[in-house]
């Protein structure tokens, strides 16, 4: 862009925001955008900024060279948006580029009607394909569960004990097991640091135990628990 160029933007821009243009501004414009033609994505570069309302209501708008610049660039790349090569015959990777680079500039600056639609990928996945996926363990497109309960589930479900809910205490799908009773700051009980037997041998498969079985597992537990406070007694005294 030349000075005398640049003026003219300038007086483009003085028309939306009442600035006085000097040569001096001409000079300085001109250096800015020295590799930016005068062309008509210049002209609506200005006045794509002017007519975008700013953030703020009460900011007064004021371009500068850099704003001409990357709102041209903008224009010229919506253009290309949808842009897609027309390969001509065999060509030699020179005659690609050269090609390539005319066919993107023609669209760019406007001298090529842009492209409507956008290129999209058509087709599926090859039978051969598909059953190889199967073939691996893949069971068709993952769905979206509708709530997050039905997410937690899922996630809970492949993670042992918190994946069922406790026969024991009635603990839901990924909560923890509870002890009896309940405090003011936790009503329903305190958690477990484990789960409870139960729910471990449910989330195993393991068979229940019968009437038999569970009174030898209580007896047990209460056993652990005389040694453990007779060996408490003990240490203490000593």
């Amino acid at each position: 862009m030349t000075p005398a160029e640049a003026s003219d933007l300038l007086t483009r821009c003085a028309g939306f925001d009442n600035r006085q243009p000097s040569a001096a501004a001409a000079i300085a414009w001109a250096s800015a955008l020295h590799d930016i033609p005068l062309d008509a994505d210049a002209y609506a570069a200005v006045d794509r900024y002017y007519g975008t309302p700013p953030k703020d209501p009460n900011q007064r708008l004021w371009i500068q060279p850099h704003d001409v610049r990357r709102l041209r660039r903008t224009i010229r790349s919506e253009r290309v948006e949808n842009f897609q090569y027309e390969p001509v015959g065999d060509e030699a990777p020179a005659e690609f580029i050269a090609r390539y680079r005319g066919q993107l500039d023609a669209i760019a600056s406007g001298r090529h009607p842009a492209p409507a639609d956008r290129p999209a990928l058509t087709g599926g996945p090859s039978r051969e394909f598909v059953r190889e996926l199967e073939a691996r363990g893949w069971e068709g497109n993952r769905t979206v569960p509708d709530t997050d309960e039905q997410a937690l589930a899922d996630t809970v479900r492949r993670a042992g004990p918190l994946g069922i809910e406790c026969p024991t205490c009635g603990a839901a799908l990924g909560r923890p097991c509870k002890t009896p009773g309940g405090t003011s700051k936790q009503p329903l009980g305190k958690p477990r640091p484990k789960p409870h037997s139960a729910r471990i041998r449910a989330a195993t498969g393991q068979p229940e135990l019968t009437a038999e079985q569970q009174a030898a597992e209580e007896e047990r537990i209460r056993e652990a628990s005389r040694r453990a406070l007779t060996r408490l007694d003990t240490e203490q005294a000593s």
